[in-house]
């Protein structure tokens, strides 16, 4: 690529103002704090096409316009006295690099947009987007975007997206119906009270049920980077879980859900699976147009001490639907209630365990036709399984991470471990071991109790000395 002359959008925006944060930039803003200063852990980078006889005015008129409508786009967070604020800067300017290419105008606007998010932003003094224009012949062909996650979520994304090229043939949008202002505002209203408060009861009933940490394991010497993540698609797996989803009146995410609970308390000797939900809080239609984070974690607690993996689904399905519903609320209150039932248990309670579905609408809608009553065909599409390393990271809140990704043709799954207590190799085989269980029980009734042996998985050993006490491991040698 070459660099050309960059240009500047100058913006004004329909209004500016400041907030307390909202409860979902309040999550994100936590998780930055964790990190060492400048790691851009938390940027995003997307890109965005750019069809047709478009010139570049006119590209630039709809990044102006995207950035006006979107106020989470021209938002800083800055530090104060009396916590951090959201401050939306009404009118401003936004550096929009160029760039030649001569082939390949997607590929080369993939590579810029990483570059743009390999360097971290800095809250309180800087837009927290960056943006450039890739063009071939003078044309462009797409925008290169870097984002900051205080500003949006995967939701956001797929807005903008959406957006895109209504923006771009000029079209008039209707104003979002809320911005991060608006919903600071209502979280410091009775009706978001009334919701936290049903969350905290959710929160506080899963906690007393739930093991102390799914990782009381010995502790091993980290691999480097000490953090690993591993990828797999797999059509077998996307067709198993459409199937398990029907006959358990589920959904794919669920099935997804508790085969990763499953896998995780088969390797790690429990019979009682917590994981973390990331849930988009995308359910009311008055935040479903709104740019920016509004995912919290929701609890997900299911017993896995018998039955079949069919019947897991059936509950799980019900348990997920619960965390789901409660995962709007105050952090604050929630501190407060995990704190509280850390005090009663004698011990701080580790719930870095994770699941997240980033499916827009929770479905593979391109996977090709197969007949799913014939056992051969799901053997015949493991067979075009693969699996990938997707990265290492030094530091990441989550000792382990089940994720989808957003592939609408194959299913598309992420597991990243923490290898201070799971091997990096044991990601990849939990990849595979989901496939096989997912694939095992469409053919037959799989008990729960055998989730290891088909998915080929061993739990990490104990050495003597380590007892269990109800669905909690304790190291009596440290006593």
């Amino acid at each position: 690529m070459t660099p050309l002359t960059p240009e500047t959008v100058e913006f004004t925006g329909a209004r500016g103002g400041a907030a307390p944060l909202t409860w979902g930039q309040r999550m994100i803003w936590g998780s930055t704090r964790w990190l060492d200063d400048g790691d851009p852990y938390f940027n995003l980078s997307w890109t965005l096409p750019v069809a047709g006889a478009v010139d570049l005015p006119a590209v630039l008129r709809a990044v102006r316009r995207l950035i006006e409508r979107h106020e989470t786009l021209r938002t800083a967070y800055v530090e104060t006295a009396e916590g951090v604020v959201q401050r939306v800067a009404r009118a401003g300017r936004l550096t929009v690099g160029v760039y030649e290419t001569g082939s390949r105008p997607m590929s080369a606007a993939k590579t810029l947009a990483a570059d743009l998010a390999a360097t971290a932003f800095d809250y309180a003094g800087e837009l927290p987007v960056r943006c450039a224009v890739v063009v071939t012949g003078g044309r462009p062909r797409a925008v290169a975007l870097a984002l900051s996650h205080l500003a949006v979520d995967g939701w956001s994304l797929n807005l903008i997206a959406t957006e895109w090229p209504r923006l771009l043939a000029g079209d008039d949008l209707p104003a979002p119906a809320r911005q991060p202002l608006d919903q600071a505002a209502y979280e410091s209203g009775d009706e978001a009270a009334a919701r936290s408060a049903r969350a905290v009861r959710h929160w506080r009933a899963g906690l007393a049920r739930a093991p102390r940490t799914m990782f009381d394991l010995p502790e091993r010497e980290p691999e480097k980077p000490r953090f690993v993540r591993f990828g797999m698609r797999s059509l077998a797996a996307a067709v198993a879980a459409e199937t398990l989803a029907a006959r358990c009146s589920a959904t794919t995410a669920s099935v997804l859900t508790v085969a990763s609970a499953a896998l995780l308390a088969a390797v790690t000797g429990h019979r009682t699976a917590a994981l973390q939900l990331i849930v988009s809080n995308r359910h009311d239609p008055r935040v479903r147009d709104m740019a920016g984070p509004a995912a919290l974690d929701g609890l997900f607690v299911l017993d896995l001490a018998g039955g079949t993996f069919a019947d897991a689904v059936r509950r799980g399905h019900g348990q997920a639907m619960a965390a789901y519903r409660n995962g709007h609320y105050d952090l604050s209150a929630v501190d407060a209630v995990r704190a509280e039932a850390a005090r009663e248990r004698g011990a701080d309670l580790d719930l870095d365990a994770f699941f997240n579905d980033v499916r827009p609408d929770g479905r593979w809608p391109d996977l090709p036709p197969v007949d799913r009553d014939d056992p051969g065909e799901l053997t015949a599409l493991r067979e075009r399984t693969r699996t990938f390393f997707d990265g290492g990271y030094p530091r990441v809140k989550a000792h382990a991470f089940f994720a989808t990704g957003p592939a609408s043709a194959t299913c598309e799954f992420f597991v990243l471990v923490d290898t201070a207590f799971l091997p990096g190799e044991a990601a990849e085989r939990m990849l595979l071991g989901l496939e096989a269980l997912l694939v095992r029980a469409v053919a037959e009734e799989v008990p729960v109790d055998r989730v290891a042996e088909v998915c080929g998985l061993a739990p990490v050993p104990r050495p003597a000395g380590w007892t269990r006490a109800g669905d909690d491991w304790i190291d009596n040698t440290e006593r």
